[in-house]
């Protein structure tokens, strides 16, 4: 037994060493520790408000088991964006999670809204929306009860299956959806997940062609079986596939916005739903979002989307769109603002609180389904079809001149950044070597005469007269 006493006992001074070691690490951790912990609560770290209290901890622990396992060659270009702002000047407060479990149940059973529904047209035309003109999609701005019918998409056909179908038309709760096309992004399950959430909640993911034949190359989706059609689950997600040859627009950014934009007619017997954007991963339990984000207040809000991180005026992002290429056309996108400036369209001003902004990040969507919201769902989503899928553009224009007014909470851009995490798109080969052409300075000369001259002036703080 002599020279197993001597393999493992070690020498006094590596003894001290390891000793000095751990001190160390201790030393160096706990400070860290205490500060994530006790930070100032007007900081914006929302996780810890998810801690469940001691009286509810049965129903309130998160799902612990990993969603699904990813081959790892599907990971590449996987980078997270960093997310550099820290300080919230109106944090997100979340509740017990069985509190909110037990109201958006309760909810779900009940009638959310007395006002009347909507109507919507029906038919077959040319186009998805109908191609309506810049009068008649006016028209339906001052929409007052159930008794018009509502342009609302849906003149052609929308490529998803009959098991789908019924699917979709059984959630009557909450519904979380998202789109990935032209294998744009990854599929990304959702974190934080309270332990009744799969059940309460239905997760729908939709997906083109291509995207479904990346996803079988990696063995992450079975190939195509026509003699055995079943419905596929990745994770949370139910994978929706879309027949390309079927979907209504050229442009998979447009056909994208029919499931962002449309989710009521998609799903007409969910009571909420929450949009998220394939380039981004919810970090939040959905529910609590919906509790927070929209039910939360004296009247709650009909939807809720962050307010954009840096611009503030409908025309400052559509120079941003312009001058970084979000929108290939230029010109395309000064007719738009042209017709929106002789239609209304003002530059953001404290006369228009409580909106505290006119550009949102609608990466995540939070609605309550019901007349207000779904009346703007689509008169925005008749603007996109008459110009382009940047719905940042038209969202201020639609949202002030409709009428009734929808209730929207405008949350903080740092909340958005804690309760989702935004990747990069997927990197394209071939896709990179466009060149731009020379940017050039403004002069008066290109606004004198344009029905935004005045719109300028007053973003300015020129004088206008």
């Amino acid at each position: 037994m002599g020279w197993l006493r001597m393999r493992v006992r070690s020498p006094p001074l590596l003894q001290s060493k390891l000793l000095c070691l751990s001190l160390l690490y201790l030393l160096t951790t706990l400070p860290l520790a205490l500060y994530v912990s006790f930070s100032d609560p007007s900081r914006c770290p929302l996780l810890h408000l998810l801690i469940p209290s001691s009286s509810s901890a049965s129903s309130s622990t998160t799902t612990k088991t990993k969603l699904f396992h990813y081959p790892r060659d599907y990971g590449e270009h996987k980078h997270a964006l960093p997310a550099p702002r820290a300080l919230c000047s109106d944090p997100a407060v979340f509740s017990d999670y069985r509190t909110v479990l037990e109201g958006i149940n309760g909810l779900c059973r009940g009638n959310l809204s007395a006002s009347p529904a909507l109507r919507y047209q029906n038919g077959r035309k040319g186009s998805f929306a109908g191609n309506l003109s810049t009068e008649e999609r006016r028209s339906f701005f001052g929409r007052t009860d159930g008794a018009v019918e509502i342009p609302c998409g849906f003149f052609k056909e929308f490529p998803v299956t009959q098991a789908d179908r019924l699917a979709m038309e059984s959630c009557r709760g909450v519904v979380v959806a998202s789109a990935i096309l032209n294998d744009h992004d990854k599929v990304r399950q959702p974190k934080g997940l309270g332990s009744a959430t799969l059940k309460t909640a239905c997760f729908f993911m939709f997906v083109d062609d291509r995207t479904h034949g990346v996803l079988t190359s990696h063995g992450i989706l079975k190939p195509d079986d026509p003699l055995a059609p079943s419905s596929t689950v990745v994770g949370a997600w139910r994978v929706v596939k879309l027949q390309q040859e079927k979907l209504p627009y050229e442009s998979p950014a447009m056909n994208g916005v029919v499931v962002k934009h449309l989710l009521h007619r998609l799903f007409p017997n969910a009571r909420f739903s929450v949009w998220v954007d394939g380039k981004m991963q919810l970090t939040v339990d959905p529910l609590l979002l919906v509790h927070s984000l929209l039910l939360l207040g004296k009247q709650g809000a009909d939807m809720a989307v962050s307010k954009h991180p840096f611009n503030l005026h409908t025309m400052e992002e559509a120079i941003a769109t312009a001058r970084w290429h979000k929108w290939g056309d230029a010109d395309a996108i000064r007719a738009q603002m042209e017709t929106y400036c002789r239609n209304g369209l003002s530059p953001w001003s404290p006369s228009k609180l409580p909106y505290p902004s006119d550009v949102p990040d609608t990466a995540i969507i939070i609605r309550r389904h019901g007349s207000a919201s779904d009346h703007f769902s689509c008169l925005l989503f008749n603007e996109l079809e008459a110009f382009n899928p940047r719905d940042q553009l038209a969202f201020a224009y639609v949202r002030d001149q409709m009428s009734p007014r929808v209730r929207i909470n405008m949350f903080e851009a740092e909340v958005l950044e804690h309760i989702a995490v935004e990747y990069r798109h997927n990197l394209k080969r071939g896709n990179g070597g466009r060149k731009q052409g020379i940017a050039r300075m403004a002069s008066s000369r290109d606004i004198t005469g344009s029905s935004c001259e005045k719109y300028l002036m007053k973003m300015w703080g020129e004088p206008t007269e």
